[in-house]
């Protein structure tokens, strides 16, 4: 059975090569979507906006020579075509419907809103098109019940962006073991290397584990996932009480989860770490720390840079006097409030404080203002990632130079963007996609380390 798509605006927004996604099938997008798209590329929302012309020049780019009558019936798309695939997409002229049929149609005059209209697009085909399987793709939860309830059978929401299907099964950068690490291992060939221990046991045992990865039992072992082969995992040999005497900058852990994470960020070979958890769990405090200690004491790198994506209110303050740094501090913070926990009890705090701003040559950034540029030999900390689409974390870390590391930081359970799920963050595409890659590594720093009733909120309210 021929299957027949009908893409929401919010689709391609949220993914502007979503048209790539449906391989065969057909295509079809409102007349309504292209002029919600042309709308749309011309807010001041930038982020957004971009999101639409992508979209805008993506279609041109299918429809370029195309006849009207030939836009109407279905234009193959190349890059399918390519593949031997039959593909197609067209425009439906939604003005065109006739409303008289016996098709359950919603209101769509122009007192009322634009799903509707798409809503109706669908509705149509289903009546004329008897033969094919017609889909709504939204991506707006209110607008599939309204189709559902208006008698169109096939609605959907749209998953190639989703790496996941359950928030649950993200990966948290270690795995607990019941009981005893070493029963049931039948294998194991142990090494000394220096002064540390290493193990090579069968990955039959633990199929789904990855580089960088921790494995904790219910006693004091703890083993680092250093390298992995077809059947063969080899672990450093740790342990809780190890973990829990590191220091960084003054700062010592105060659970496990943060004794990983201390201890992912000091390895020189991970370029990247992304610690993820609830607010209040050390996430900030131990990428502050451990870039204060690079730089200050090991002269790692040269500069300290803490950014963040700010709302779309923020670009008014453009307009005010005043430099990036001192334009983006109300968005950043945290990074002072966590400077006054490293250094509140110096002698004179705000100097130390000052000082280390100064010696480790902390800069604020804007995220809209690093597209295009390159970091070399720079700490770099991404704050409050959750609310990122994919691409944006794309265009970031690849701005990242030369003997440069980076850290992303972000809560799931603080998204503020409203065309991004904990399924759809780039924040979460970020973690299934890099727990592989040997020079990344992921943590999960879950307890809530900020008070008793920060610890109460964050579970019961």
């Amino acid at each position: 059975m021929e299957k027949l798509f009908v893409l929401d605006t919010n689709v391609l927004l949220h993914d502007p090569m979503a048209l790539s996604a449906f391989q065969e099938h057909r295509i079809v997008i409102p007349m309504t979507v292209l002029e919600e798209l042309d709308t749309i590329k011309d807010r001041r929302d930038k982020d957004v906006s971009r999101e639409a012309r992508i979209a805008i020049q993506g279609i041109d780019k299918i429809m370029f020579n195309a006849t009207p009558t030939q836009i109407q019936e279905g234009v193959e798309i190349p890059s399918i075509a390519e593949e031997g695939k039959r593909g197609t997409l067209a425009i439906f002229p939604d003005q065109l419907i006739n409303h008289d049929s016996d098709a359950p149609y919603l209101d769509g005059s122009v007192h009322q809103t634009n799903d509707n209209r798409i809503i109706n697009v669908a509705m149509h085909l289903q009546e004329t098109r008897p033969d094919a399987r017609v889909c709504l793709v939204t991506k707006d939860i209110n607008m599939r019940l309204k189709a559902k309830g208006s008698g169109l059978a096939n609605v959907e929401d749209y998953r190639r962006d989703r790496v996941l299907d359950d928030i649950e099964y993200m990966a948290k950068g270690y795995e607990q073991v019941d009981g005893d690490f070493w029963e049931g291992v039948e294998q194991v060939d142990t090494y000394r290397e220096g002064a540390l221990t290493v193990h090579n046991i069968n990955r039959s045992r633990y199929p789904n584990a990855h580089i960088n990865q921790f494995l904790l039992d219910g006693k004091d072992f703890v083993g680092y996932v250093r390298k992995v082969t077809e059947d063969k995992l080899e672990l450093l040999d740790l342990s809780r009480e190890q973990l829990m005497h590191q220091r960084i900058w003054g700062l010592k852990p105060r659970n496990m989860e943060q004794a990983m994470a201390f201890f992912l960020v000091q390895q020189q070979h991970i370029d990247m770490t992304v610690l993820t958890g609830p607010a209040g769990s050390g996430k900030t405090l131990i990428a502050l720390a451990y870039g204060l200690h690079a730089i200050l004491e090991e002269r790692r790198y040269d500069k300290l840079i803490v950014a963040r994506s700010t709302p779309p209110i923020a670009e008014d303050i453009g307009f005010l006097p005043g430099t990036e740094e001192e334009k983006m501090a109300p968005w950043l913070a945290a990074f002072d409030d966590n400077l006054e926990v490293l250094h509140g009890n110096d002698e004179s705090p705000f100097s130390s404080i000052e000082y280390v701003k100064d010696k480790a040559n902390i800069q604020f950034k804007s995220l809209n203002f690093m597209r295009g540029r390159s970091f070399n030999n720079a700490y770099i900390v991404i704050d409050e990632a959750q609310g990122l689409t994919q691409f944006q974390l794309k265009s970031i870390i690849t701005r990242v130079g030369g003997n440069s590391k980076i850290v992303v930081l972000g809560n799931l359970a603080q998204i503020d963007n409203k065309y991004i799920s904990p399924l759809t963050s780039g924040l979460t595409y970020l973690v299934e996609k890099s727990k592989y890659f040997p020079h990344a590594g992921i943590m999960h720093v879950n307890g809530i380390e900020r008070s008793r009733l920060a610890a109460f909120a964050e579970e019961n309210l």
